[in-house]
């Protein structure tokens, strides 16, 4: 229970506070004006100090880092581990918590301070501290696991606070609160099997995985780097295959020297050769002309001679002296010398060709041997170059290997994760159905206590699905926010109920005064009467924070003296300093 808070804030109003019911009231005083509101007095900010020594985060935008507050230490009283201890924290040094009490149990111990002799927690041991007195949560990480119940996870379940949206539904404290956080906490207070739950928000942080990796697969953002199996594993073959060509080519080459001079030397013989076979050519086609000149030279016969000389001597008298006789050997002399001379062509022509024949029959065998070397191995630069290809393609077969791997386990993680869905469905029904005893008393538990308020208002439901562990509480047809805040109401004194009675919980049960909004005051009464015969048949402190005319004047037993639980710490409006803090910040 808490015993007091106080602070060094000379303005703060000081809280002391008894066992079960708590009521801190926010009064309009007399002077007090028709425009003036309690809204301001402090309730809410109540809870919120409570939350803030016992370490939740205070950033920036937190009251007790506002100018006004961010000097002051805030100081509690209360039961911790089976002990009376004090803890403060102040907005200056919110990661230091301040320490006083018996402390030799803890499963953390706080560091003495030199200069001021205090014992002093951090932020996060003190909350591991707290997880571990108050719910038996275990300080190491590992054993606790990645999405295991933490302090700060089901605290607000006994302090629920208006600027998180803690007052939107039952079974979540705050309106962020993520599914996961919400099964996991209501799981380990109840007594149910919080390790089924963690373990399905490891299957739905696989399946989230997935899911990313198909949408980035859908948008085509992962290029080459995903695909199916069978696209995969062709690609993968046929990568193999070529590597496997290049090895071979590498392990069988032989490196020519003077592999570039070679190449070049037999580009020259090519040329030559192609140059003597075109000359050839060309002394054929003389030859076959000169041949058909000789066979066509012949001298003139002797009745053409006879002829000629007759009519030279005509046309020419006197000048004509030869003899005829000598005119006809002329002739023939001047055919033979013609094809002596067509002759002589010929067989230079032929010479010719024979001479170049032969060159090229030896270029040839030249142009043969080096072909032979050139084609027995290869460049140093060409085996070189063969050697990166290799290098690339057997990059290519493991990076295929890998994608192929990788393909292959998402195609068969979606079948996992269904397995492991149902197979987690089946535990968390046998659990359920083994702790059956827990299940009910809960059940009952809210359905006695929602009855007290109203008639048929609501009931507990627990079940189990493939998404995990399910806690709804259904209301009836009169659906209003008054008939839900009082559905809250019955939820935590339900949890309050089951976790005292497993020794789990801070011992307190705190009510904002927006619990009460839109409730009638008939009903208001039942919940205070509720909350204080079951505070104190179960053994736990409940405190109220609230505005006096909502305070109902009747309503109660006729033993019940609601003023008795009405704290003698007034919180008030209608000046500056009428508040929780005393002060307007």
């Amino acid at each position: 229970m808490i015993h007091s808070i106080t602070s060094d804030l000379n303005s703060f109003k000081s809280l002391t506070f008894g066992q079960g019911l708590n009521i801190v009231l926010a009064e309009k005083g007399a002077e007090a004006t028709d425009r003036q509101t309690r809204n301001g007095a402090g309730k809410s900010s109540f809870v919120e100090l409570v939350h803030f020594i016992f370490g939740s985060n205070a950033d920036k935008k937190s009251i007790f880092r506002s100018d006004t507050l961010i000097p002051h230490t805030f100081e509690i009283q209360a039961g911790i581990g089976g002990h009376v201890m004090t803890a403060a924290r102040s907005g200056s040094k919110p990661s230091r918590i301040r320490i006083q009490g018996e402390t030799a149990h803890w499963p953390i111990k706080p560091d003495l301070e030199t200069k001021t002799g205090d014992l002093v927690l951090s932020q996060a041991n003190w909350k591991l501290v707290l997880g571990a007195l108050f719910f038996d949560l275990p300080t190491n990480e590992d054993a606790r696991g990645r999405f295991g119940p933490t302090f700060r996870s089901m605290f607000p379940y006994f302090a629920r606070r208006q600027n998180s949206g803690a007052f939107s539904h039952p079974t979540k404290n705050s309106e962020d609160q993520s599914s996961w956080n919400q099964q996991v906490g209501l799981s380990y207070l109840l007594g149910l099997d919080a390790s089924i739950s963690q373990q399905f928000q490891e299957t739905r942080d696989q399946e989230k995985a997935m899911k990313e990796l198909r949408k980035a697969a859908k948008q085509g953002s992962l290029g080459d780097f995903y695909g199916s199996s069978a696209q995969f594993r062709t690609r993968l073959t046929v990568a193999q295959g070529k590597a496997d060509r290049l090895r071979q080519q590498i392990a069988t080459f032989n490196v020519v020297p003077e592999y570039t001079a070679l190449e070049k030397e037999a580009s020259e013989i090519t040329r030559a050769i192609s140059t003597m076979n075109n000359d050839n050519l060309i002394d054929r086609d003389l030859i076959l002309q000169l041949t058909k000149a000789l066979e066509s030279e012949e001298p003139p016969a002797i009745s053409n001679v006879e002829k000629v000389y007759n009519e030279a001597g005509v046309v020419l008298p006197g000048t004509v002296g030869k003899r005829f006789e000598e005119v006809s050997a002329f002739h023939e002399a001047i055919v033979r010398n013609r094809k002596a001379h067509l002759t002589g062509e010929i067989s230079s022509a032929e010479k010719r060709i024979e001479e170049r024949n032969e060159e090229r029959a030896e270029l040839d065998r030249r142009r043969q041997e080096i072909m032979g070397i050139l084609k027995s191995g290869g460049a140093l630069d060409h085996y070189t170059k063969l050697q990166e290809e290799l290098g690339r393609s057997e990059a290519d077969v493991e990076a295929l290997r890998q994608q192929l791997e990788i393909a292959e386990r998402i195609e068969s993680t979606q079948v996992q994760l269904d397995i492991e869905r149902a197979r987690l469905q089946q535990a968390l029904q046998s659990d359920l159905h083994e702790r059956s005893g827990i299940v009910e008393e809960a059940i009952l538990v809210f359905e006695n206590l929602s009855n007290a308020l109203y008639e048929q208002a609501g009931n507990l439901e627990i079940g189990a699905t493939d998404n995990g562990p399910t806690f709804d509480v259904t209301i009836d047809a009169q659906r209003s926010k008054g008939i839900n805040n009082m559905q809250i109401f019955c939820f935590d004194l339900m949890l309050s109920e089951l976790a005292t009675k497993r020794g789990l919980g801070p011992g307190f049960l705190i009510h904002d005064s927006h619990l009460f909004d839109g409730v009638d005051e008939r009903q208001v009464a039942k919940a205070l009467q509720l909350g204080a015969e079951h505070a104190e048949r179960v053994g736990f402190q409940y405190i109220v924070t609230m505005n006096s005319d909502a305070l109902p004047q009747d309503g109660f037993h006729d033993d019940f003296d609601v003023w008795k639980h009405v704290n003698p710490t007034r919180l008030y409006d209608e000046e500056e300093t009428g508040g929780l803090f005393g002060v307007r910040f």
